[in-house]
């Protein structure tokens, strides 16, 4: 098979990349590198194009075939789409819409398509199902639900299958592949700890211990980069068997604390970790955790890796990043 992977630059891109070559699948990117990473599709066709230009994205695409494409261009930071709500708007809805212009142009029916917990909300119930309501609660998550609701509309007029597989958090990396996330600024957990452990000049706070957990620290979702790479492989399986239009969660039904995976850290670093305690932040609940028993259904799908194997390679990574940043500076 050949398959389109737009975002295929960035950290979950790029591992799906490395899934699908693996299963010797051929792989074309398309990314626009305003945040993905030219070494990370070393070795791979790449497309360089904004979605956002339906002008300059069909002559690029005219003519190929592809069997199925997997979309992932999109931004993702909450608080800057607070920030640019247009912005954000403008290149994930907008450049969805262009993308699946130019995929019915060309005769590619089959999307699996990146989207997010944030289509929730804050939670109801202590797992959340994807029959949750859905009402985000910031811009990005807007923008996630809108992509959603186009590729359901697009679905219902028999044009185009697709998967929209809702992430909790993926963390991890495939250091021996030389690909795990790095991202500027960095705002996720797990890598913001171990950057601090490796030296970075970063402060670590855990922002309240006093939410009603086993530890007093918020509950989150972690599931291994590799493992929704491989749920992103067999979502396009399951479209090429039976189509249709799926909304799946992907997480672990489980979840850690704050300080679970703090200790995590500090178990594969080999020493504590300097950390302060600061006040809740506005909007972060207790706890939020899948209920991803339709994935196990649907695709026959469980993570395979749990937090500590998470950490390990996230730590493994981080040696290699730093050394990767030095050479490129």
């Amino acid at each position: 098979m050949h398959y389109l992977v737009t975002g295929g630059a960035g950290y979950i891109g790029s591992h799906i990349c490395l899934e699908l070559k693996a299963r010797s699948h051929e792989v074309t990117v398309l990314d626009d590198f305003s945040s993905g990473h030219r070494w990370a599709v070393a070795g791979l066709e790449v497309i360089e194009a904004d979605l956002r230009d339906l002008e300059g994205i069909r002559p690029a695409l005219a003519g190929r075939r592809f069997d199925g494409v997997f979309h992932l261009a999109a931004k993702s930071l909450v608080g800057e789409s607070a920030q640019k709500p247009l912005y954000y708007y403008q290149n994930n809805v907008s450049g969805t819409a262009n993308l699946i212009t130019v995929a019915l142009e060309e005769g590619w029916r089959d999307c699996v398509f990146s989207s997010t917990a944030a289509v929730y909300g804050n939670p109801l119930t202590p797992l959340i199902a994807e029959t949750h309501p859905l009402n985000p609660i910031n811009v990005y998550g807007q923008t996630k639900r809108v992509m959603e609701e186009l590729l359901a509309a697009v679905h219902a007029q028999g044009d185009l299958n697709a998967a929209c597989l809702r992430y909790f958090n993926a963390a991890g990396a495939s250091p021996e592949d030389q690909r795990g996330e790095w991202h500027e600024p960095e705002t996720h957990l797990i890598p913001n700890i171990l950057r601090g452990a490796a030296g970075d000049d970063v402060a670590l706070t855990l922002y309240g211990d006093d939410y009603p957990t086993p530890d007093g620290t918020c509950i989150r979702d972690y599931v291994h980069v590799l493992d929704l790479a491989d749920a992103h492989v067999r979502a396009m399986e399951l479209l090429h068997r039976a189509g249709g239009f799926h909304q799946l969660n992907l997480g672990n039904g489980q979840g850690y604390s704050v300080k679970e995976v703090l200790a995590a850290c500090e178990r594969a670093v080999g020493a504590s970790i300097t950390h302060t305690i600061g006040p809740r932040r506005p909007g972060d609940p207790a706890r939020l955790v899948a209920e991803a028993q339709l994935a196990e259904e649907v695709l026959g799908w469980t993570p395979s890796r749990g937090l500590q194997a998470i950490v390990e390679s996230a730590w493994a990574w981080e040696q290699h990043r730093r050394q990767l940043k030095h050479a490129l500076d």
